[in-house]
């Protein structure tokens, strides 16, 4: 893949029409009795319906397949307190990928609002609008007290994809790394480099997988959090160790999962050759991991090693996740995302990591074959597999969960359907000129 440069990127978010999203109509307008359903006087019977039964506002309107992508730019991907303004490209972006992978319709919107209260209140008053709040780039430890209560007073679900998304997808990739290296994962000893949402989100979903929170080191910037630390929050307090470690190299002496979610170069080569044997490194800082590929690969052979960079194999990428998790939780009007759905999502990923590769994925990233092991643990994003696999899992998680007001009946037809929607989406993008 050619390298990125900030005259490339700069000139595909500024040529042509603005951006990267745009808003267009769904129903004929060339008419004046097209103009007269679309607005006045048509457009008093749905309203009419709606106020009778608010469920209808799911067959009159776009609500059901409409996400807000809501962010106060207080940590912008890896760049940290931007503002708002300056969060607007990745939230076009979220757009854009939501509506690429899912054909999941989206609003960008940036609030100038840091006060979590006042944040919590903004979404509550906007929320009739969407079928589900995907919230972004707000930083902890505030941005769980967000979601949190965002999910208490709503009926839509609610996610943030900064902590699930990447817990969901390198769940995944642990439960496939498990499987190549013979490891269980009850016996598991994981050391986790960074202590933010991402960190502490991932670090759940594992335990729900099935890690021992006993097993569990986490390391912030400032060390090991132990009990003789007296500066942490309540989130952190969660995986507070009873072991007598102070520093990052002495957890990581023959731990078996290195998880990373903190800054580049975090990790010596040292510190890799001293852990266990067959270790599992997810180094998943960007844009520069922990420890380099090439400082890895020269370390030792008997690792799994995966990142977030498209660049290297085992990419963890968000992008597996959230438009097929919104797309299941959306095809059945779910009050929520659980922490069942979110299993069902890594268990689903996992799965098709195992199938045959088709050949448009391996055109598509130039290799001739890719095979489950140890360079192949999670699908590639191009794999339009993904939305047949994932949301169906999302969606049935949802059903036996009881958060489902819309159940689904024939599950082939549902994953029909969901392949003829994304294949038909791409074709018309296809003859656009597009991706």
């Amino acid at each position: 893949m050619p390298k990125v440069t900030k005259e490339d990127a700069l000139l595909y978010h500024s040529r042509g029409r603005h951006g990267k999203i745009e808003v267009i109509p769904t129903k004929p307008y060339e008419t004046q009795f097209d103009l007269s359903l679309a607005y006045t006087p048509g457009v008093a019977f749905p309203c009419l319906e709606i106020e009778k039964n608010p469920e209808d506002v799911y067959n009159y309107t776009a609500k059901g397949n409409l996400v807000a992508v809501i962010s106060n730019g207080t940590a912008v991907l890896g760049l940290g307190n931007l503002g708002a303004m300056a969060g607007k490209p990745v939230m076009e972006g979220k757009g854009l990928l939501f509506k690429v992978f899912a054909d999941v319709d989206v609003f960008d919107i940036e609030v100038d609002e840091k006060d979590p209260a006042k944040l919590i209140e903004f979404c509550r008053q906007i929320a009739p609008t969407f079928g589900g709040i995907n919230l972004e780039d707000i930083k902890a430890p505030e941005c769980f007290e967000v979601e949190t209560e965002l999910k208490k007073i709503l009926d839509i679900p609610v996610f943030h994809d900064d902590q699930h998304g990447t817990a969901i997808i390198s769940g995944a990739g642990l439960l496939n790394s498990l499987e190549i290296t013979g490891k269980k994962i009850e016996d598991l000893k994981m050391v986790v480099c960074g202590a933010g949402a991402a960190a502490i989100s991932c670090s759940r979903l594992y335990v729900s997988l099935g890690v021992r929170r006993k097993n569990i080191v986490m390391c912030d910037s400032k060390g090991v959090i132990n009990k003789k630390r007296k500066d942490l929050n309540k989130y952190k307090q969660e995986f507070i160790t009873g072991r007598d470690l102070d520093t990052l190299e002495q957890a990581v002496k023959g731990a078996d999962l290195f998880l990373g979610l903190s800054a580049a170069c975090m990790m010596s080569k040292d510190m890799l050759a001293s852990m266990a044997k067959n270790p599992i490194i997810f180094a998943m800082a960007n844009p520069n991991p922990e420890i380099s590929y090439e400082d890895a690969m020269a370390t030792r052979d008997d690792m799994i090693f995966a990142t977030g960079r498209s660049d290297y194999p085992n990419q963890i990428n968000n992008v597996l996740g959230f438009p097929f998790i919104f797309r299941g939780a959306l095809d059945v009007r779910a009050s929520t995302i659980n922490e069942e759905m979110k299993l069902a999502a890594s268990k689903a990923l996992a799965a098709l990591a195992k199938e045959p590769v088709p050949d448009y994925v391996l055109k598509a990233y130039n290799v001739e074959k890719l095979v489950f092991g140890r360079e192949y643990i999670i699908p590639k994003p191009i794999d339009h597999r993904l939305i047949s696999s994932v949301a169906p899992a999302v969606a049935k998680g949802a059903m036996d969960t009881g958060v489902a007001k819309y159940p689904i009946t024939d599950w082939e037809a549902y994953k029909k359907k969901l392949d003829k929607r994304i294949n038909e989406h791409i074709k018309n993008i296809a003859n656009c000129g597009g991706i």
